[in-house]
């Protein structure tokens, strides 16, 4: 397959600076700043909406060799193996993480989100407002999943 480069956008600043410290992202706040490349209007229109989806690079983390085997979600021993296309944690193909979160302002270049799980300085590739008619509707997962997810978004 042909490989492509990506160039970041932006970048995240928030209180958070330790990759291990993995629940708990539901009242961070963290700020993007997107690079001047794109001038002080990249943002607008961005306040009319509630939420935006946020794409970026798990940098801190490196790239597996290999993917094929299935591992326990997070590596905990109590939850089921799955392969690497059924989460959504940094040991991925490419690193790439997405996020949707509530907006909170947009001043020119800066966009203020809440809930954004990446800690202070990472990349940001993309930035894309949510629409209705892109959400799922009646979304269902395996019952462990919400078990496991019950601390991540808490304040």
């Amino acid at each position: 397959m042909p490989s492509f480069e990506i160039t970041p956008i932006g970048t995240v600043r928030n209180d958070r600076t330790d990759v291990q410290h993995t629940d708990n992202w539901g009242a961070v706040r963290s700020t993007i700043t997107v690079d001047e490349r794109f001038g002080e209007a990249c943002l607008q229109g961005l306040e009319g909406f509630s939420h935006v989806e946020v794409l970026f690079v798990f940098d801190r983390f490196p790239e597996l060799d290999d993917h094929r085997e299935p591992r326990p979600y997070r590596g905990r021993s109590d939850l089921p193996p799955v392969g690497v296309f059924a989460g959504r944690g940094p040991r991925r193909p490419n690193r790439i993480g997405s996020t949707c979160c509530a907006v909170e302002s947009v001043r020119g270049r800066e966009l203020t989100v809440v809930g954004l799980d990446a800690v202070s300085g990472t990349p940001v590739i993309d930035l894309k407002p949510a629409m209705a008619e892109f959400c799922p509707v009646n979304v269902e997962q395996p019952e462990w999943v919400s078990r496991l997810m019950s601390e991540y978004f808490k304040p």
